[in-house]
């Protein structure tokens, strides 16, 4: 029969590993230990089991040429061979070895006698071992301290960083998605056409780099991806490896950092060697703020371990020759706090900002995740798009997941637009919470909310209503939820005006009618100071401060650097701009409580409906107010 060649093949390939060569090494010297004991059993002559009487008759006669006795047994040997007839045979047998057993109340009679017949007598204990017994016995106290060290060795590996353990914690911990398994293109990415149509230069230099090579262009080596968290940065990443269809190394920024220094640098260098091994490649490198930050900021000296990492991060950036094909591309969040010398020319110098998606990528996100889910005929993209401003495309994912969920909560077999609406408010406004309210608590809450709701139907320019609630949601006993009817880029200082009126009004609502003002305002406050701040100290809309941006009220002030630099303005300054915030809040609660008042009779009306529906829709809202203006 002839051979298999991937039997054979296989076989090769196993007698070539060194952990196969020493695994057949070790079974061929226990078969062998094995085989030698039973053939020098074998070469013996065959033993033959006797009764005790013709023991005692053999050694009465002086037959007994020796004996060995374990325990009850004894074996022997026969002066002169005798024929022996062995039950159920048709003839005798000559027997000159023998074995038979000692009754119990045999003692040293017997050793007597076997001395007075000159029979040499031999003892064995009752412990001894055949040979490959005995070397089993003497190997396993070995395989155990082996198989012990082996677990060892692997539970480091795991702690200490993959393969080699505490002898590899300078090795990378980059992925490797090969070119084959990479399954994501642009099409999979929705949205984001500026974002791609930047990094097309990157795969065609990818695919064919002597086109750029002829006409002497460099494209750039380092391409840094900024965006808010969710909007799909490493997303993107993996869609470039899979147009290009290149090798793609993953990281976190973080996994470079250990305890010991000089880990992380090593973990640099050994990733780029890697890439560059497999050019063309690209290089992901994901919040890369974990060790590209500013250097020197902050308590840290200049030599601690994630500084000599962003040393080895930025030698290697700029240490490509003309010929390496290898591109990096990293994302993060926070572009303000990264380290100068990492975005100048040659290392980081292309920034493709993506943002957060409008009205039309919004839609075609919400297509890609519905693709696997089973909608009703009514469900409406385009509207639902709409009604999400300021959501990623994580959050639009989100979305449709909670939608399904809340489907199959209630036993629908489609995915309904209220599913949606639900899934929505959840997101927004928080999950609903079944707390006993007291009907005075209730009743605070109604007016409270529709403060905020009054208000914001009065005043021009501001978003439209979308629903009123005072079921409690989240941290909060009630929701007054405004939805803009497009994306805005740009904030005019009336419509900051009127959110800050909108803000104030619910507790305006409550000093009118109970006299009295409570903490449900604390979330209002907090959201009115922090706008008013930025619009005084950052936005230059306050005319005593002036036109200038001073850089309080940062959404991360804190960055290391504040320790050492000076403040941007004096003590003075600093108590004007108080003044100028107090008094942006102070103005809007005086409007808010001139709407309020002059239009008490919707106030009550929209409190009283409330209190009875405790959710109004806007059509519900519009309907109300204009009952009560009659």
């Amino acid at each position: 029969m002839p051979e298999d060649p991937d039997i054979k093949t296989y076989l090769t390939d196993k007698a070539k590993d060194p952990k196969s060569r020493f695994f057949i090494i070790m079974v061929l010297a226990v078969i062998s230990i094995y085989l030698s004991s039973l053939m020098s059993e074998v070469r013996e002559p065959a033993t033959q089991k006797i009764s005790y009487s013709e023991f005692m008759e053999q050694l009465n006669a002086d037959n007994v040429l020796s004996v060995t006795i374990k325990e009850l047994h004894i074996r022997g040997e026969l002066k002169k061979s005798i024929d022996l007839y062995l039950p159920n045979a048709p003839q005798s047998r000559k027997i000159n070895k023998f074995l038979t057993v000692l009754p119990s109340f045999q003692g040293e009679g017997l050793i007597l006698l076997l001395r007075e017949k000159g029979v040499f007598i031999d003892v064995e204990s009752s412990e001894h071992l055949s040979p490959f017994w005995q070397f089993v016995v003497g190997l396993l106290p070995w395989i155990v301290i082996i198989g012990i060290w082996l677990i060892i060795m692997r539970s480091a590996q795991k702690v200490q960083g993959g393969p080699g353990g505490l002898f590899s914690f300078g090795s990378s911990k980059a992925k490797l998605h090969s070119a084959e398994k990479s399954d994501i293109s642009f099409q999979d990415v929705a949205g984001m056409e500026n974002a791609k149509r930047e990094l097309k230069e990157t795969i065609d230099f990818l695919k064919d780099p002597t086109k750029f090579r002829k006409l002497g262009a460099k494209v750039p080596r380092g391409v840094l991806l900024i965006g808010p968290p969710g909007t799909g940065k490493t997303l993107l990443a993996r869609a470039v490896a899979g147009e290009a269809k290149v090798p793609f190394y993953s990281i976190s920024a973080s996994e470079f950092i250990e305890m010991f220094v000089g880990v992380g640098a090593s973990r640099v260098r050994d990733m780029f060697l890697k890439a560059k091994a497999s050019q063309p490649s690209i290089i992901f490198i994901d919040e890369i703020d974990a060790v590209g930050r500013t250097r020197g900021a902050g308590l840290g000296g200049g030599h601690d371990e994630r500084e000599q990492t962003l040393n080895q991060l930025l030698s290697e950036l700029d240490g490509f020759e003309q010929n390496e094909e290898v591109i990096v591309i990293a994302a993060t969040n926070r572009p303000d706090v990264l380290d100068a010398a990492l975005l100048r020319p040659g290392r980081f110098d292309r920034h493709v900002v993506i943002d957060r998606p409008g009205v039309k990528d919004r839609k075609a996100i919400l297509e890609v995740h519905v693709k696997d889910k089973i909608l009703s005929d009514q469900i409406d993209l385009g509207e639902i798009a709409k009604g999400t401003p300021g959501m990623s495309g994580a959050d639009l994912e989100n979305l449709t997941n909670e939608a399904a969920l809340i489907a199959i909560r209630n036993n629908k077999e489609k995915i309904e637009m209220d599913d949606f609406d639900e899934a929505r408010d959840k997101i927004l406004m928080g999950a609903v919470r079944d707390d006993t309210v007291s009907e005075l608590e209730k009743k605070i809450t109604a007016y409270h909310e529709a403060g905020h709701t009054l208000v914001a139907h009065q005043l021009p320019g501001t978003d439209p209503i979308h629903k009123v609630s005072i079921i409690p949601r989240g941290m909060a006993m009630g929701v007054t939820q405004l939805l803009p009817e497009e994306d805005r880029h740009y904030y005019p200082k009336s419509y900051l005006m009127n959110r800050l009126c909108v803000a104030m009004a619910g507790r305006v609502a409550e000093k009118i009618i109970f006299n009295d003002v409570s903490t449900g305002a604390q979330s209002d406050l907090k959201e009115a100071s922090s706008l008013a701040e930025k619009m005084v100290a950052q936005w230059g809309m306050s005319d005593k401060v002036g036109p200038i941006s001073l850089g309080r009220g940062e959404e991360h002030p804190f960055l290391g650097r504040e320790l050492s630099a000076p403040k941007h303005y004096s003590d003075d300054m600093a108590w004007l701009m108080d003044q100028e915030i107090r008094k942006l809040i102070v103005d809007a609660e005086e409007r808010a409580e001139v709407i309020l008042s002059s239009n008490k009779p919707a106030l009550e009306r929209l409190a009283e409906e409330l209190i009875k529906e405790e959710i109004l829709e806007r059509e519900d809202v519009e309907r109300i107010i204009k009952e009560a203006q009659k």
